[in-house]
């Protein structure tokens, strides 16, 4: 891996930044701009900024824990569509979740390799 911008997870995690803007801009009220449109937007940003930050860093175990924190921020955005839909601002959130549901596979996939590749490096 060469960097962030090589992974699938962070492509994907980008593409999750423009559906959640795009979303909160069309869809939630004005009312919610410094609310949940504002805390959408934050989780959905710090997934790939998470993931590009970590792996900066210097070891494996260090990337892995910034997954951890974009997989954190997954949850904390899927819950947020959760609850735009419960506040009736938007009718499904089917094709989101599917995204959602992807790119946790994807991270967890990473996490797994990474914590293999460190077991390996430490015998």
């Amino acid at each position: 891996m060469k960097t962030h911008k090589d992974l699938n997870v962070w492509l994907d995690s980008r593409k999750l930044i423009v559906v959640t803007y795009q979303f909160t801009k069309d869809f939630l009220p004005k009312e919610e701009l410094f609310g949940l449109s504002s805390q959408m937007r934050r989780a959905s940003v710090s997934i790939a900024s998470n993931i590009a930050e970590g792996s900066a860093r210097q070891g494996k175990k260090e990337f892995v824990h910034f997954l951890y924190m974009a997989l954190g921020s997954l949850a904390e955005l899927e819950t947020q569509y959760y609850v735009a839909l419960d506040l009736k601002y938007t009718l499904s959130i089917d094709a989101v979740l599917e995204s959602v549901v992807r790119i946790r596979k994807m991270l967890l996939g990473l996490i797994k390799f990474l914590k293999e590749q460190e077991e390996k490096n430490s015998f």
